[in-house]
C-alpha cells in the first residue's frame, strides 16, 4: 500500500469498517473479461484473522455460472464520509474507509451453514435477528467468500 499512513492493519479496525459498510463489490473473471456485482453481505472474522463474507442470490444467473467455473474473486467495500475540499483540486476528495481483498467463493450444501450465513447477513444488514424456515433456505443460493488476504484503508476526519 502506497499510503502506509492510511493502512488499517488491526483486525478490530477492519471489523469496524466491515460493520459500517453494507455493500460488497465482488469482481470475478468471465471468459477473460472482468465482471463485478454489488451485493449485500454479512461477515465473520474467524480464528487466525481469516474472513468469511456471506451472500445470497437467486438459484441461477450469470454471477453463479461464473463463480462455479472460476471461484477466485476480488472484493471491495467502502464507506464514504463527508467531502474534503481544498483550494487545490488534487487535494480534494472524501473521508472514507474501505476493505479490499482476494479469496475464493464456496457454495455450502449444509442447511445449518446456510441458515447461519443468512442469519449473519440479515443481522448485519438490519440489526435484527430472525429465524429462517427450511423452505426459505432452500429457495435461495447461499455462498461465501473465504479470505486470508485483505487489507483496510481509512482517511479519517482531521487527516
Amino acid at each position: 500500500m502506497r499510503r502506509k499512513d492510511r493502512e488499517v492493519t488491526d483486525i478490530k479496525g477492519i471489523e469496524e469498517i466491515l460493520s459500517q459498510c453494507k455493500t460488497c463489490h465482488v469482481a470475478m473473471t468471465d471468459n477473460g473479461m472482468p465482471y463485478v456485482v454489488p451485493l449485500s453481505y454479512g461477515f465473520k472474522i474467524l480464528e487466525g484473522n481469516a474472513l468469511e463474507l456471506y451472500f445470497h442470490s437467486a438459484q441461477e444467473g450469470r454471477k453463479l455460472d461464473i463463480l462455479r467455473r472460476d471461484n477466485k474473486v476480488c472484493f471491495e467495500m467502502s464507506c464514504e464520509g463527508e467531502p474534503v475540499t481544498s483550494d487545490t483540486p488534487c487535494n480534494s476528495g472524501y473521508y472514507f474507509a474501505s476493505v479490499i481483498g482476494f479469496g475464493e467463493a464456496v457454495f455450502p450444501d449444509d442447511e445449518n451453514e446456510k441458515r447461519d450465513a443468512l442469519s449473519v447477513m440479515f443481522r448485519h444488514q438490519t440489526g435484527k435477528s430472525v429465524s429462517f424456515t427450511p423452505e426459505q433456505i432452500k429457495s435461495v443460493c447461499v455462498f461465501k467468500i473465504v479470505s486470508n488476504d485483505f487489507t483496510g484503508k481509512k482517511k479519517p476526519r482531521g487527516s
